[in-house]
C-alpha cells in the first residue's frame, strides 16, 4: 500500500479515506490508475475527478453504507465496483452490529483486492466464471441454521465468519488457537492463496513443480487436519515452515506462504512510500540496514524483497516492544521458507509474461540467519 495526496489541498491521504481531512472534498479510488482522487459533483449524479480532468465517474452502490470508496466509469452498467462485485452474500445490514463488522471486512477485502490488481493477477467474478470465479460470503452465525461458520475457501467461494470482525471475539479465538497473530487482512490473504493455488497451479498444470516445493497435496486433507489438531506440528517445523499451521497440509503451506508474501510486498510498498531507510546507529551486520526505494509489486529477484524486509521487520518489532506491544511480525524467514516464497514470487509474475518473470531460485541473503521475530513465538498468517 502507498500514500496518496489530495490534489486540492495537498493533505496526505490513506487508501481508506473517503473524504479529505484538510479540505473535506469527497475522495474516490480509481483502480485502473491505482489512484485516490478528489472529486466534485458534476450535477447529473456523476463525479468529476480532479486528478483526471475530463473523466466522469460514479460511486459504487456500497458507498451508501460507508463501506466502499471505489469509483467506476460513469457509463459503466455495473452497480458495484471492481472489489464489491465479488460479494455473493452479505449479512443483514439493518442490524447495526452487522453493518459495523461488515465495514471492517470490506476495508480488509478492498486492501487485498488492491494488491491483486497491482500484481496483475486474474480475478474473475462469478459472472465471468460461474464455476470458479472469486466470490465472498460474509455470514453471521446468528442468522445461519446450525450456528457455527468456518472461514475457508471452496472452489472460488471464500467464506468469512462475521465474528472475525468483532475485535473481542477475534481475540478470544486467537488465544484459544494459541496464535500471537490473527487479523482480518491475514484471513483474506490466506484464503486467496487457496484460490490462486487453483488458478495458477492446478488450472495451469503446474502440479509437479509445486509438489517439489510444498509437498504432495493429494495427501488426505481431512485426515491431515485431524492429525495436526490432535498432535501439533513436528518439533523442528520452524526450520521449514512459515507457521505451525503451514505444517498441516501442502495446501495450507502454500496458502500461509502466499499470505506472507502479500504481507511483505504490501508493507514494503508503504515503507517505500514513507521513504523509510534502516541504518542502525550501532555497528551491526549489514543485514540490519536497508534503503527501501523500489516498487515491490514489480518483478525482481526474491532477495530484493527479503534483504529489505529483514531489517524493516527487526526495526518495527523493536519499536513495538517499546510501546509494550507484541512484535508486528512474529515469524522467522529461514532458507527453506524463502525458497517457497521464491516459488510464489515466480508464480505470481510468470503470468505477466516470461520475460518479466523473476527467477524462482532463492538463497539466504548474506548474514540473514537471525530470526526476523527475534525470540517471538510463531503464528498463522490469519
Amino acid at each position: 500500500m502507498k500514500l496518496f495526496k489530495c490534489q486540492h489541498c495537498g493533505q496526505v491521504l490513506y487508501f481508506e479515506n473517503s473524504s479529505c481531512l484538510g479540505c473535506q472534498r469527497k475522495l474516490g479510488y480509481v483502480p485502473d490508475q491505482a489512484l485516490l482522487t478528489a472529486v466534485d459533483r458534476a450535477g447529473d449524479g456523476t463525479w468529476m475527478s480532479t486528478a483526471m480532468p475530463g473523466r466522469r465517474f460514479k460511486a459504487c452502490e456500497n458507498a451508501a453504507f460507508d463501506a466502499c470508496n471505489w469509483l467506476m466509469p460513469a457509463n459503466e452498467a455495473a452497480k458495484y465496483c471492481q472489489a464489491c462485485r465479488h460479494n455473493h452474500v452479505v449479512p443483514d445490514l439493518s442490524l447495526d452490529a452487522n453493518l459495523q463488522n461488515w465495514r471492517k471486512l470490506e476495508i480488509a477485502k478492498h486492501h487485498m483486492v488492491y494488491s491483486l490488481l497491482r500484481l496483475d493477477l486474474p480475478i474473475a467474478t462469478r459472472q465471468d466464471d460461474p464455476a470458479g470465479g472469486l466470490a465472498f460470503d460474509f455470514l453471521s452465525e446468528t442468522a445461519t441454521a446450525g450456528g457455527k461458520i468456518l472461514t475457508g475457501h471452496d472452489d472460488g467461494l471464500i467464506t468469512l465468519n462475521l465474528n472475525e470482525a468483532d475485535d473481542a471475539k477475534r481475540e478470544a479465538l486467537r488465544q484459544q488457537m494459541g496464535e500471537p497473530y490473527r487479523t482480518l487482512l491475514g484471513h483474506f490473504r490466506h484464503e486467496i492463496g487457496h484460490y490462486y493455488w487453483d488458478r495458477l497451479v492446478r488450472d495451469e498444470r503446474r502440479l509437479e513443480e509445486c509438489r517439489a516445493v510444498f509437498g504432495d497435496e493429494r495427501a488426505d486433507y481431512d485426515q491431515a487436519l485431524r492429525s495436526y489438531y490432535a498432535n501439533g506440528p513436528a518439533a523442528n517445523w520452524q526450520n521449514f515452515f512459515i507457521s505451525a499451521y503451514a505444517t498441516a497440509h501442502p495446501w495450507e503451506d502454500f496458502a500461509e506462504t502466499w499470505a506472507h508474501y502479500m504481507h511483505i510486498v504490501d508493507t514494503l510498498e508503504m515503507a517505500a512510500s514513507f521513504g523509510i531507510a534502516i541504518h542502525p546507529a550501532l555497528t551491526v551486520p549489514e543485514m540490519f540496514a536497508a534503503d527501501i526505494a523500489f516498487d515491490p509489486y514489480q518483478a525482481g529477484p526474491i532477495n530484493q524483497l527479503v534483504t529489505a524486509w529483514l531489517p524493516l521487520a527487526q526495526a518495527v518489532n523493536g519499536i513495538n516492544r517499546c510501546m509494550g506491544q507484541p512484535d508486528l511480525y512474529p515469524f522467522v524467514l529461514t532458507e527453506a521458507v524463502i525458497g517457497k516464497m521464491a516459488y510464489i514470487h515466480g508464480l505470481v509474475h510468470a503470468q505477466r509474461g516470461a520475460a518479466d518473470a523473476p527467477t524462482r531460485e532463492a538463497a539466504m541473503p548474506a548474514g540473514a540467519t537471525t530470526p526476523v521475530a527475534m525470540d517471538a513465538p510463531m503464528a498463522s498468517a490469519g
